[in-house]
């Protein structure tokens, strides 16, 4: 009487759904059968392949062979399929872990209340205990496999790709295979010279385009906001929408019209320039005006966010304060110190840090605008105005490189993670969570 729960828990552990049988709920027990079963025949098929396939990434490249005198092409293995599908068994294999391991502990506790006196639950009541207990948990469980699949898969593929030697033109397949180099990749990334001079002075850049990108648009914004606030201001609503056009035009549309405007030889203020006697200036020709342009353009396109972010926050800050202010005899920029500043960043505090993690991989304003251009004759496949994220672009879909971009990519998520956690932890928003109520 008192061995029920062990007994059920090792039967289920042997196969799936024979706990479940000797706890007397048959349907529930079959259905573990049955998963059980096209497990095994799932497995049988591909997971020897899967474990070969991960190690070796394939051992027989294609070919050209003779055949009564013709070439004909024989086809041999393609490490990156073998890899993916590899990396898809795995996975399978995983999820099958993962409900054996809970099959074993429902049929354990099962049992257990069966050792209490209590009975069984029937099918039907086990399926009205989910629906009114366990329904959003359920429910979640198929956007968790899609994520499973189509965002944590990619992103392993990714960090895998980093320690392989996937990059043209020798390690291409089905014509050559790729074979695994540990952090082969990273060194070359960090110390080898013609690789190394070009990611340094690519991270420069992207952290001082970060920075001031966000700062001149955050700021940009609050000025604005503040301006748009001030008592004397009439026709507050007309400011407002003239200020939001530029958000609300698409953001693609307006980096491509932008590039027009500022083009050298027929942009619209080139010409302006000529009107007045000045001479034309090389905005997306010249590296350092090039680097200039794409922020004077950000902040066009980026402004009127944080303008409209910071005037709500102002509508929520209270009029007490401010009174309190001027009874103590405060000026307007002690006011705006002591009491709107504060409130301000108290509130956009992570919006900040988010803004700044997303100009990181800014891809947008900068290929759309420069494509990564002028070319600088240094560096590796990258031009002056080029971010780590549009670098990793080029070196994927224009040299090959895959490796390499793997590992750019997997140092690009470790600063934005590592920056954001940080200062996420920091900021009084999330250690005073509940000063506004």
């Amino acid at each position: 009487m008192q061995r029920h729960k062990a007994r059920a828990a090792v039967l289920s552990a042997i196969f799936m759904g024979l706990g479940q049988i000797y706890n007397r709920q048959f349907i529930k027990g079959l259905i573990f059968i049955a998963v059980e079963a096209a497990a095994l025949f799932y497995f049988i098929t591909n997971l020897g392949r899967a474990f070969w396939g991960i190690t070796t990434l394939g051992e027989s490249p294609s070919r050209l062979e003779k055949v009564k005198g013709i070439a004909k092409m024989v086809p041999g293995d393609h490490s990156i399929v073998i890899m993916i599908e590899s990396l898809i068994t795995l996975l399978f294999l995983v999820l099958f872990l993962i409900v054996w391991y809970m099959n074993i502990r429902d049929a354990h506790k099962i049992g257990a209340e069966r050792e209490t006196g209590r009975p069984s639950n029937t099918f039907k009541q086990s399926v009205r205990y989910i629906l009114d207990y366990k329904f959003a948990q359920s429910f979640l469980l198929l956007p968790g496999i899609g994520i499973l699949f189509f965002t944590i898969m990619p992103i392993i593929f990714m960090i895998m790709l980093a320690f392989t030697n996937y990059a043209a033109p020798d390690h291409i397949p089905p014509a050559r295979l790729v074979d695994w180099v540990g952090f082969e990749t990273f060194r070359n990334l960090l110390v080898l010279k013609s690789w190394s001079h070009t990611f340094y002075g690519v991270l420069t850049w992207t952290i001082i385009w970060a920075v001031l990108s966000t700062v001149t648009t955050y700021f940009g914004g609050m000025l604005v906001a503040l301006l748009i606030n001030q008592k004397g201001v009439r026709f507050k609503g007309m400011w407002r929408m003239i200020l939001i056009i530029p958000y609300a035009v698409p953001q693609m549309i307006s980096l491509l019209l932008m590039r027009n405007l500022f083009n050298g030889q027929f942009g619209p203020i080139n010409q302006y320039l000529g009107y007045f006697g000045l001479g034309g200036l090389p905005w997306l020709t010249d590296p350092f005006w090039a680097k200039v342009t794409v922020i004077i353009v950000n902040m066009w396109v980026g402004i009127p966010v944080s303008m409209l972010l910071i005037m709500g926050v102002l509508t929520t800050i209270p009029r007490d304060m401010y009174e309190a202010a001027e009874v103590d005899g405060a000026t307007n920029y002690q006011k705006f110190r002591i009491v709107t500043l504060p409130m301000i960043l108290f509130s956009t505090a992570p919006t900040l840090i988010m803004q700044f993690a997303g100009n990181i991989n800014n891809f947008n304003a900068i290929y759309l605008l420069t494509a990564g251009n002028p070319v600088n004759g240094n560096y590796q496949y990258a031009g002056s105005t080029d971010l780590l994220v549009t670098w990793l672009y080029k070196l994927t879909l224009d040299q090959n490189k895959n490796n390499m971009a793997s590992a750019i990519g997997i140092i690009l998520f470790i600063i934005v993670a590592g920056f954001s956690l940080y200062n996420y932890r920091r900021t009084k928003s999330f250690q005073e969570e509940d000063m506004i109520q």
